[in-house]
């Protein structure tokens, strides 16, 4: 970030901004996270928007797309600003979700076997040797796609004849 973007910034911009920090963003649980991402997204949208309609308004200007060449740079730098902060918002709240879902594949999984959660090794962890855990099946192809893989084999087998005949 700019050091003249950053004085662009109102005082709820820059306490939005500042919530997306990596040390704010370890404090928050998921729901929390879910509700600053929409805030940070509905943000950087509104700067986005905004950009487009100034630009497109000195296209109408200049009759010229190409004349529009120095478009408003504060909207454009806010928007700049509010992107980086959703991607790493959006990288915090990706990283929870997988935890959760880890979370709950345990529980679920120890449910099944009649366990408590706690008495597992995490998913990650599954031993080969264990009887309880079934070995994954393997998927039988649907005809259509048996037909659509046979398709492209002969397709690339008649250009590989046209070429090695020339």
């Amino acid at each position: 970030m700019a050091k003249a973007t950053v004085t662009s910034l109102t005082e709820k911009e820059r306490a939005l901004v500042a919530e997306t920090r990596p040390a704010r963003l370890r404090e928050l649980d998921e729901d929390e996270l879910v509700e600053l991402h929409t805030r940070v997204r509905r943000a950087r949208n509104k700067f986005v928007q905004l950009h487009r309609r100034e630009t497109g308004a000195q296209v109408i200007k200049a009759s010229a797309r190409g004349l529009v060449n120095a478009g408003p740079r504060r909207s454009a730098s806010k928007a700049e600003i509010f992107e980086d902060a959703l991607a790493r918002v959006s990288t915090s709240l990706a990283k929870a979700a997988r935890q959760s879902a880890a979370i709950l594949r345990d529980e679920r999984l120890a449910a099944a076997r009649g366990t408590a959660a706690g008495d597992r090794e995490p998913a990650t962890a599954v031993r080969d040797d264990d009887p309880a855990i079934p070995a994954p099946r393997s998927r039988r192809r649907q005809p259509i796609e048996r037909k659509l893989v046979a398709s492209a084999r002969s397709i690339g087998a008649r250009q590989q004849a046209t070429r090695d005949a020339r």
